[in-house]
C-alpha cells in the first residue's frame, strides 16, 4: 500500500490510501445521527472542485445549481453555521457563490469575511510582502505574466486548460522562481489542482477548522468537504472533532474520513444534512 508524503502547512503530512474507500465503515450514518441531536452545527465547504466544477475560466466557475439550492435551504431552514473555505479571494468567492450572509475564509484561510460583511486579514510582516513582490517579478521574468493571479498574501499561477507539455514547462518555471527567492521564511509553495502558488504561511485551512471548533464548543457537529491537497490541513485538524469528506471523481491518498464523488455525492450529503437537522433522518 503506497504512502504519499505531501508538504502541507510547512511540514510533511503522511497520506495513506483509505483502507475502506467511500464509506464502507458506515461513518456517514453515525455522523448524521450525531448531527440530528447536536447542540450546534457547522458545515465547512471548499469551493472549486467541491461545490463548483472546475472551469478553464476561473471567473465563471459557478456552483452546481442543485448544490446552490441546497445551500440556500441549509442557510434558511436550519441552524447551521455555513462556512466557505477557499484559496480564492474571499470577496471573489462570495460573488461567485451568489448567496448573501455566508461566512467566507479566503486565500486558504488568511482572509475572513463575516456574514455581516466585516472583513478581516492579519497584518503581514514587511519581509513577507517584499518576498511576495519579488516572487511576482521572478514569475514575470519567467514569461508567466499571462498566468498570474495576484492575491493579498501570495501570487498564483493557473494552468488549467493548457496542454500537458506546457504545464510541465510552467511547473519548472514556477519552481525556478521559487528557488531564486533569497529568503522563503514565512512562505510556502502550494500545489493545487490546476496550478501552484507562492503564499504566506500565516494561516492555512487547518487554522480555520481549529477556529470553528473553538467557537462551536462541546456538543457540536462539524463537517468539512474539500477536494484538494490544500484541504488536507483541514482534514487533519478535524480528526477527533468531526467528519472530513474528500470530494473527488477518483480517490486519492487522504486523511479524510470518507470519500464522495461530485456532484451527486455532495447533493446527497447536503440533503442528508438538512434531513438530520430537521429531525427527518
Amino acid at each position: 500500500m503506497a504512502i504519499l508524503l505531501v508538504p502541507i502547512g510547512g511540514c510533511l503530512l503522511q497520506l495513506q490510501p483509505m483502507k475502506f474507500p467511500g464509506d464502507a465503515q458506515g461513518k456517514l450514518p453515525a455522523f448524521f445521527a450525531g448531527v440530528a441531536c447536536a447542540t450546534s452545527r457547522a458545515l465547512l465547504l471548499d469551493y472549486d472542485g467541491t461545490i463548483a466544477p472546475f472551469r478553464t475560466d476561473r471567473h465563471r466557475a459557478f456552483p452546481y445549481p442543485a448544490v446552490l439550492e441546497l445551500l440556500q435551504r441549509i442557510r434558511n431552514l436550519t441552524d447551521t453555521r455555513l462556512v466557505l473555505v477557499t484559496g480564492r479571494r474571499a470577496l471573489d468567492a462570495a460573488q461567485l457563490l451568489g448567496l448573501k450572509h455566508v461566512e467566507v475564509w479566503g486565500c486558504h484561510g488568511l482572509e475572513r469575511l463575516h456574514i455581516n460583511g466585516t472583513y478581516e486579514m492579519p497584518k503581514l510582516a514587511q519581509t513577507i510582502l517584499q518576498a511576495i513582490s519579488l516572487a511576482h517579478e521572478l514569475l514575470v521574468s519567467e514569461g508567466l505574466s499571462h498566468l498570474i493571479e495576484n492575491k493579498p498574501a501570495g501570487v498564483a499561477i493557473h494552468w488549467r486548460g493548457l496542454a500537458l507539455e506546457t504545464v510541465s514547462v510552467v511547473k519548472r518555471k514556477v519552481e525556478a522562481a521559487w528557488s531564486r527567492l533569497p529568503d522563503t521564511r514565512g512562505l510556502c509553495l502550494l500545489r493545487f489542482d490546476g496550478g501552484m502558488e507562492i503564499h504566506a504561511t500565516t494561516r492555512n485551512k487547518g487554522d480555520v477548522v481549529r477556529a470553528v471548533i473553538a467557537e462551536t464548543g462541546k456538543g457540536g457537529s462539524i463537517a468539512y468537504l474539500g477536494d484538494d491537497l490544500t484541504d488536507e490541513d483541514a482534514f487533519a485538524a478535524l480528526q477527533g472533532y468531526g467528519l472530513g469528506v474528500l470530494v473527488r471523481p477518483d480517490h486519492r491518498p487522504t486523511v479524510a474520513d470518507v470519500w464522495i464523488r461530485p456532484p451527486k455525492g455532495v447533493i446527497k450529503f447536503l440533503t442528508d444534512w438538512i434531513r438530520s437537522c430537521r429531525g427527518e433522518a
